[in-house]
This record gives structure tokens, C-alpha cells and sequence, in this order.
């Protein structure tokens, strides 16, 4: 198994969660090399491997497949968890649309373009990506973000019915709030204020949001929400849509006082 975004938040209490359920081998990456290797370090498991991994880059994606394949055996689970928020709308630069496009919806294509013919060929493997409640519903503050995990949304559904007849499968986690450096960066470091701010639901610890992942990876769903509760706002969306704006409005609105 891989992991993506591991050094912390969500990632990093997927490895443990995995350990927990009793991983043969998991292979921990993020751009932050130095904190894979602490978390491996901290956990003192020789099960965890630490990788250094940009996911934006494809070559990157390919070698370390190639690496973990040739010296550890076949993957089987690939986390594409890692993930970008900048709290910008249209007025960001085109770096920064840019930066969110590839982290939050490329890194997942260059997974599955490299993992596809090997799990087809096997007639096995499972592609889990990390979208967000802002795929489903959206987020206030953050334009780049809330496109990119719709984008991250549609690009696991269409995956998931065209190769499920081939072994393939795959899961799309949609987190609400979660206590993660990223939630935090929102707020001054607030969890709870930025929570309210986006409408998040309750903050929930990392390994909380671990453990509702991993429950529904065991039940083989393909879309995994952190907080079940947040179901009824997708369906109240979709059913009067009219209502949803007028209500994100005043959200908006709320958030706006909230932050100052």
C-alpha cells in the first residue's frame, strides 16, 4: 500500500491506521521527505517505508511505482491523499490555480495512468483518492480548491464504472472538517473557527477521519464521507439548488464576520 500526503493530518493517520489493521507493508510519501521519515521513526515499525515523493510529477509517480514494485512486491492500495488549499479566488495568479490543479486532480491521473495496465493486467488493485465535501458541495473562501475537488470527484466517478468490469476499483474520500494543518491555515490556527467558517461539521481528530475511511474501505464503497451527516446537505443541493446558493450566501456572509 501507498500513501500519499503522509507526514501528517489525514495521511499520516491513514499509515497508522493501516498498521493497526495489520498492513504488510506501507509505503509513505509526501514532498516533505524529512516528515515521512520522522513519522517512521516515531512509529518505529519496520512495515513503514518513508519516500520522498512530489506527486506532481509524473516521472516521480512512475519511478517510485517501479521502485516499490521491483524491491517490496505489487501494490495493491494506492492513497492519492496528498492535497492543496490557498484560500484564493478568481483574482489568483495563474501559479496558483495551476499549483491546486496538479496537486488536488493530476497527481490522481498520473497515479492512475501508471497503476492501470498493472492492475488490469492482474485483474486487481484499488485506486483511493482524496477529494473533499467541498467536491460535493463547495467551500467558502477558496475558488481554486472547491473547482479541483469537483474535478477530483468526477475523475473518481468515471473511473470507478469504466475499469470496475476489469478488477479495478476505487474510492473517493470526501473529508468535512478535520483537525489538519490545512483546516487550521484557514483560521489563525483555529480549527473550530474555521469549521464554522466553512461549514465543515464537527472537527474530528485525523485518526477519527482514519477510522470512518478505513470502515468503508472494508465495506467496499466507493464514495467514503468522514461525516455521514453531510449526506442530507448533498441531497438538499441537488433537489433545490436555488435554496443551496441562497443559503451559501449567507454562509458567506457569516464567515465573512467571523474572520474580521
Amino acid at each position: 500500500m501507498v500513501v500519499t500526503g503522509a507526514a501528517g493530518g489525514i495521511g499520516g493517520a491513514l499509515v497508522r491506521g493501516l498498521l493497526e489493521r495489520g498492513a504488510q507493508r506501507v509505503i509513505a510519501a509526501d514532498l516533505d521527505g524529512g516528515g515521512v521519515q520522522r513519522l517512521s521513526e516515531e512509529l518505529g515499525d519496520a512495515r513503514i517505508v518513508a519516500h520522498a515523493l512530489d506527486v506532481t510529477d509524473e516521472q516521480a509517480t512512475r519511478a517510485l511505482v517501479e521502485e516499490v514494485e521491483s524491491t517490496v512486491g505489487p501494490i495493491d492500495v494506492w492513497f492519492a491523499n496528498a492535497g492543496l488549499a490557498t484560500g484564493s479566488g478568481p483574482e489568483a495568479s495563474d501559479e496558483d490555480w495551476d499549483r491546486q490543479w496538479r496537486v488536488n486532480v493530476m497527481s490522481h491521473v498520473y497515479a492512475a495512468r501508471t497503476l492501470l495496465p498493472r492492475w488490469i493486467e492482474r485483474g486487481d488493485g484499488h485506486l483511493v483518492t482524496t477529494a473533499s465535501m467541498a467536491g460535493l458541495l463547495t467551500t467558502v473562501g477558496d475558488a481554486a480548491y472547491s473547482a479541483t475537488k469537483h474535478a477530483a470527484v468526477g475523475f473518481a466517478e468515471w473511473l470507478a464504472f469504466t475499469y470496475a468490469g476489469q478488477g479495478v476499483r476505487v474510492s473517493c474520500i470526501c473529508p468535512g472538517a478535520v483537525d489538519t494543518a490545512m483546516l487550521r491555515a484557514g483560521a489563525e490556527g483555529d480549527a473550530a473557527k474555521a469549521s464554522a467558517v466553512i461549514g465543515g461539521g464537527d472537527v474530528l481528530a485525523p485518526e477519527q477521519a482514519a477510522e470512518h475511511i478505513l470502515d468503508g474501505l472494508q465495506r467496499d464503497l466507493f464514495l467514503i464521507l468522514t461525516h455521514p451527516e453531510m449526506h442530507k446537505f448533498v441531497v438538499g443541493k441537488a433537489e433545490d439548488p436555488e435554496r443551496w446558493i441562497r443559503g451559501m450566501t449567507k454562509l458567506w456572509s457569516r464567515a465573512q464576520a467571523l474572520l474580521g
